[in-house]
């Protein structure tokens, strides 16, 4: 409990310090921007290679997995019911508000939680490969075909893991891991250091985000964030639990990452998938802003009584 409580405590800190960063505007502009990019393109990529390439495949490939995912399929299924049939939303607005609702901050957040609360970055690498490999091109595949009204590349569905340097990384790490090769420390020392900026970087980029944000401002689509919002932060981790408790029998540290995993909120790709495609961007902001702030209720409740 000690461990965990700090561990939050750790998180908000420097997330903080980033909102306050970002009150001052001492970084312009852009600067939220600026250090998500380079957390996101140089800093992640290098600290998951450095994790998963000392680690075993059995340890990355576990069943706190296996509820993840069901907890993800149940929410996105449940929104796109409400939404879609219920509210009659078109296709574009039901597949950005499922994504709210299910398509977790693995990056930004997940990877620090998972270093200060599960103890173990490899716990967020399997949510990174199913978001990267399965979600996220089955949702812009979606996007496609309704904004622009013509099927969507095969080569260019292919392709999209392979732009994006934090699955290249995870991929290559998981391969050294499975080869038994152990690089030189030559090579892994500067990863390692590069790669320890990677935490700090994303919690510093989320609170320059937050200054300026009104989430709580009405609109047309408020009744569509708030079911997003519920179901992210309550509905998908209680699944995981479920899920993992009773269908899986898991306990103890893998019990606590499918839930903490489950319990992350949402993901910021989903605004920068809504902007591209010109659908819900508000909602998708919205979301983002609003269950990163319970979701990290959620998460301490959950760490505290799973811990």
């Amino acid at each position: 409990m000690p461990g965990v409580l700090t561990g939050f405590a750790t998180i908000w800190a420097v997330t903080a310090l980033g909102y306050l960063v970002g009150r001052r505007d001492l970084l312009g502009p852009h600067g939220a921007e600026v250090l998500a990019r380079l957390a996101f393109y140089v800093a992640t990529p290098a600290l998951l290679f450095v994790t998963l390439a000392g680690a075993s495949p059995g340890d990355v490939f576990t069943p706190a997995l296996a509820a993840f995912v069901a907890s993800t399929l149940a929410v996105a299924a449940g929104y796109a019911l409400v939404a879609g049939l219920w509210w009659r939303r078109d296709a574009g607005q039901v597949t950005i508000g499922t994504l709210a609702a299910s398509y977790v901050n693995a990056g930004n957040l997940g990877i620090p939680i998972a270093a200060y609360v599960l103890g173990d970055v490899s716990f967020i690498a399997p949510v990174l490969l199913f978001q990267v490999l399965l979600a996220a091109p089955l949702a812009l595949a979606v996007l496609d075909v309704t904004t622009t009204g013509r099927r969507p590349s095969p080569r260019r569905l292919l392709l999209l893991p392979v732009r994006n340097p934090v699955m290249l990384a995870s991929a290559l790490g998981l391969l050294v891991s499975a080869v038994g090769w152990r690089p030189p420390e030559a090579v892994l020392a500067p990863v390692e250091v590069v790669g320890s900026a990677a935490v700090p970087l994303a919690l510093i980029a989320l609170g320059v985000s937050l200054p300026g944000s009104k989430p709580f401002a009405p609109a047309d689509d408020t009744r569509d964030r708030y079911l997003a919002v519920a179901l992210k932060v309550l509905v998908q981790p209680l699944v995981a639990y479920v899920v993992a408790r009773y269908a899986l029998g898991l306990s103890g540290p893998a019990l606590l990452a499918a839930v903490v995993t489950s319990a992350l909120p949402t993901a910021q790709n989903v605004f920068v998938f809504a902007t591209r495609y010109r659908r819900s961007a508000g909602l998708a902001r919205d979301t983002v802003v609003l269950s990163t702030l319970a979701g990290a209720v959620t998460l301490a409740l959950a760490a505290a009584w799973l811990a």
